[in-house]
């Protein structure tokens, strides 16, 4: 008989179900592979399964915390099977999942799939936090009204987006021209990645509500550390500064839900996929414990 000790359950960690109920647990993974309007690379609905699988080789201590943050507990859901008909029959899908989820008072914690899934989430959290902002970290702007014949494209998500909340937007580095000229008649302040100054994270703090919802694209990394996307940039972020800049947000606000999206895994190269797999579980932990002036959530 096969000794059950080498055998991690399917979750994000593979942690025991001590740990995993959804009962108990303060965050929830919705995986989400849902891929229907990407323009480039296509792949993003094998990210979700593939980061859980990455996931289980993630040390579940966390030196920097000096925590083992899964024991706040985190429940792996089941797939959310993509609607075929259109994208905003899937947003309207996701919106109607993540509308218990806030309701049970679960921090959300959604793996694409395309960017397009954001917006039924956030819709879902707007409800519940009608001061919500949207923090995105991100290569591409995607505020194009209509792209590809649809308004609900991944290039225009978060068009749709400021639609629901306000939204601050952090490492962009490549935009349209109908875009650039939409952000200058709207007056909006993007935070390009070649404009990062010496007090820029205050400037993005200042910017904030104080109830946060998180989305992070994979390509607001550097091509170097995060090749694995649909359409990769050059000058994006590194590890260590990424990890400083969220650790500051956590810390300062309060972010009710988060999603990871955009990861086009490379057959043989499985580096993005861990990382990918630490970075959401360095998020929860600095959501969970990095205000050290507050009790844990």
């Amino acid at each position: 008989m096969l000794d059950k000790r080498f055998f991690l359950p399917h979750n994000f960690l593979g942690i025991t179900r001590r740990y995993s109920e959804y009962r108990k647990s303060k965050f929830v993974i919705l995986p989400v592979p849902y891929e229907q309007t990407t323009s480039y690379k296509t792949g993003t609905k094998e990210g979700p399964q593939v980061i859980i699988t990455a996931s289980k080789q993630v040390e579940l201590y966390d030196e920097e915390i000096g925590k083992e943050s899964y024991k706040i507990g985190i429940c792996t859901l089941d797939d959310l099977e993509p609607a075929a008909k259109s994208p905003e029959q899937m947003i309207e899908r996701i919106y109607e999942v993540g509308r218990k989820l806030v309701k049970d008072k679960k921090r959300v914690v959604m793996l694409g799939g395309e960017h397009t899934i954001s917006i039924g989430m956030i819709k879902a959290y707007k409800q519940r936090y009608k001061d919500l902002s949207v923090l995105q970290l991100d290569a591409h702007a995607d505020l194009r009204d209509s792209f590809q014949g649809s308004k609900f494209s991944h290039a225009c998500t978060m068009r749709r987006v400021r639609e629901i909340a306000p939204a601050v937007q952090v490492g962009i580095r490549n935009v349209s021209l109908d875009e650039h000229n939409w952000i200058k008649r709207k007056r909006l302040k993007l935070h390009f990645a070649h404009k990062r100054g010496a007090n820029w994270t205050d400037k993005v703090l200042s910017s904030l509500s104080q109830n946060v919802y998180l989305t992070l694209d994979l390509d607001c990394l550097d091509p170097s550390i995060m090749p694995s996307v649909g359409t990769p940039e050059p000058g994006g972020f590194l590890w260590y500064e990424t990890l400083d800049f969220l650790k500051t947000i956590c810390s300062r606000k309060n972010i009710v839900g988060f999603d990871i999206v955009e990861l086009c895994p490379q057959p043989g190269n499985i580096a993005p996929d861990f990382l990918a797999a630490k970075l959401i579980y360095k998020i929860i932990g600095y959501v969970a414990y990095g205000n050290k002036t507050k009790k844990k959530i």
